[in-house]
């Protein structure tokens, strides 16, 4: 407990730090551009993304993942251990990053550089792997509470996207390091909410089916969101230079600013002046601004800006950028409400609140995109003080969240860990099965045979050794069969035959094998499918080893025991 309060300050100053930074370093980039230099919007970004890449380069000396996905990836393969760059560098890379008009958030970085310092204090202190992915947790909701001052969301977030266990021991310390958290930031940048909104209309019941459709809406632009997210992601990937990426990446970054200079940066303001009502943002900077009474026009703006914010965002990343989603996505959400509300009145259906379908757009984006309809929920309600719509809230979240897990099952966090077999949910068998190596299972005391060996070779092997399986090899390594005594158990007392007959004439080929790079889940299916006690294991055809049932099974305790409370 001690330790969670300790690490929620530590959040909170981070948290304050990476916004002051970044609002400096935003600031004087936009002064700068606004005394006649607005054609660098197009090398804006490049200049931010250069230097991130050289700080990564020369100072760090190696990369700096994204944050949630990279908490994740800890809590997973690493035992909740993260490298202590990651109590700095985060902070660095998304400041240069962001102040330059990269299109993403500071909330990923935020909860990575809370993280970092959960994870380094935890082995400072010699915690158990249980207690540092707590740490992790609380670190997580320490930072969202800083930065969003949403100490309630917070909590959420930690529970629903961090994966922890809802248990008594971890709800007291994470609900420590969010209060001591959203303490120092309140102390350190003021009261006042990331969105001051208030409730001037409530709904009535016949809104209702309103916000259902916002929500299915919702799901299907996070659905969208995914998708186009993961395509950029993958043909960025196909670059093998990371200087044609940086190119590549932020000259087209820098003109979908140049273009929509609403998409600079975080977009917090613009955010704000949606749950307003005003849509004048949209067209500011533009060449279509004294078109912006124009409704048709309008709407095609609006949902450009709201199709190119993935976009931008996925080229702030792939060309090497920093920073998080949460804003993106938040942005994407007001400007999806407001659009929708616009378009119901003008049709004359009915008269809704652009404003409060301007919020509730929000939560139901964070729903579906994240994968997080609690989170979204709460963190809305939390940021407004939007209680009082709760239940279209909820209807909006959940409509999202339901459509986009049917056509998308892992959010944008975890897809790349969910592909490579690397995610850990709330799942316990699952959990431990992603912490397990194949690697780490296999057993080497078995006797190998060479190829050209007799029967008395084998004999002498069997006398030697206390397996009852033996692998036959040639000198090369490779595996070329296996012989199992029940298969000679008739023979070997026979000594006639021990210079007559040959091991290869004795061995089988195993039918069922697995590479020391396969998942525990690839090794569960094949003892389930074959029934056998040891699977072999190969390498590019050399052998290895094998792993015994009762061998994998007793780790597999033994790791369920550690994640247990």
């Amino acid at each position: 407990m001690i330790l969670s309060v300790l690490l929620g300050i530590a959040c909170g100053i981070a948290a304050v730090v990476i916004k002051k930074l970044v609002h400096f370093i935003s600031h004087s980039v936009i002064n700068f551009l606004n005394d006649g230099y607005k054609f660098l919007y197009i090398l804006t970004p490049t200049v931010g993304i250069f230097l991130t890449i050289l700080f990564m380069k020369f100072v760090i000396r190696r990369p700096v993942r994204h944050g949630i996905p990279n908490v994740l990836y800890a809590i997973s393969k690493s035992m909740g251990k993260m490298n202590k760059h990651n109590m700095f560098s985060s902070i660095v890379t998304s400041a240069l990053t962001v102040g330059f008009g990269g299109s993403v958030g500071l909330e990923g970085p935020t909860v990575s550089t809370g993280a970092a310092i959960g994870s380094n204090m935890g082995n400072l202190f010699n915690l158990n792997y249980r207690q540092i992915k707590l740490m992790l947790g609380c670190a997580c909701a320490g930072a969202m509470a800083a930065i969003f001052k949403a100490p309630v969301a917070a909590i959420v977030f930690a529970l629903e996207v961090i994966m922890l266990d809802l248990t008594l021991a971890s709800l007291v310390p994470i609900l420590l390091s969010s209060i001591s958290a959203v303490i120092v930031s309140y102390f350190l940048m003021g009261t006042e909410v990331v969105y001051p909104f208030e409730v001037l209309e409530g709904y009535q019941l016949i809104d209702l089916p309103f916000y259902a459709g916002l929500g299915i809406v919702c799901g299907f632009i996070a659905v969208y969101f995914t998708r186009i997210y993961i395509l950029i992601e993958g043909w960025f990937e196909s670059f093998q230079q990371m200087r044609v990426r940086i190119v590549v990446g932020s000259l087209l970054l820098g003109f979908l600013l140049f273009f929509f200079p609403s998409l600079y940066g975080e977009g917090y303001e613009f955010i704000n002046l949606a749950l307003k009502g005003d849509m004048s943002f949209v067209f500011e900077g533009t060449i279509f601004a004294h078109h912006s009474d124009t409704f048709v026009l309008m709407v095609i703006f609006m949902l450009a800006v709201i199709a190119l914010k993935v976009v931008a965002a996925s080229l702030t990343f792939g060309s090497g950028g920093v920073g998080g989603i949460f804003a993106p996505t938040l942005f994407m959400g007001a400007n999806t409400g407001l659009l929708y509300a616009l378009v119901v009145n003008k049709m004359g259906m009915h008269t809704i609140s652009e404003r409060n379908f301007a919020l509730i757009g929000m939560a139901g984006l964070i729903a579906g995109v994240l994968q997080a309809p609690l989170t979204g929920l709460f963190l809305i309600a939390d940021l407004s003080g939007g209680y009082q719509l709760f239940l279209p809230l909820m209807i909006t979240a959940t409509a999202s969240f339901a459509t986009a897990k049917t056509f998308a099952p892992y959010s944008v966090y975890t897809h790349q860990l969910a592909h490579r077999k690397e995610l850990v949910t709330h799942d316990k068998d699952q959990a431990v099965l992603t912490m397990m190596e194949v690697k780490d299972l296999i057993e080497t005391d078995f006797g190998k045979v060479s190829i050209n060996a007799t029967l008395g070779d084998l004999v002498q092997a069997i006398s030697e050794n206390h397996r009852n399986l033996f692998p036959i090899v040639d000198d090369e390594g490779i595996l070329k069969g296996m012989v199992k005594m029940d298969d000679v158990r008739d023979i070997i007392f026979k000594p006639e035959l021990y210079t007559k007959t040959m091991v290869k004439d004795l061995m089988y080929m195993p039918e069922y094998y697995i590479s020391p790079d396969d998942s525990m889940e690839d090794l569960v299916e094949m003892f389930n499918k074959s029934s056998r006690f040891n699977i072999a294991v190969i390498d590019k055809g050399k052998y290895l080893g094998f792993i015994s049932r009762a061998n994998a099974f007793t780790a597999y305790r033994q790791y369920l025991k550690m994640m247990s409370s």
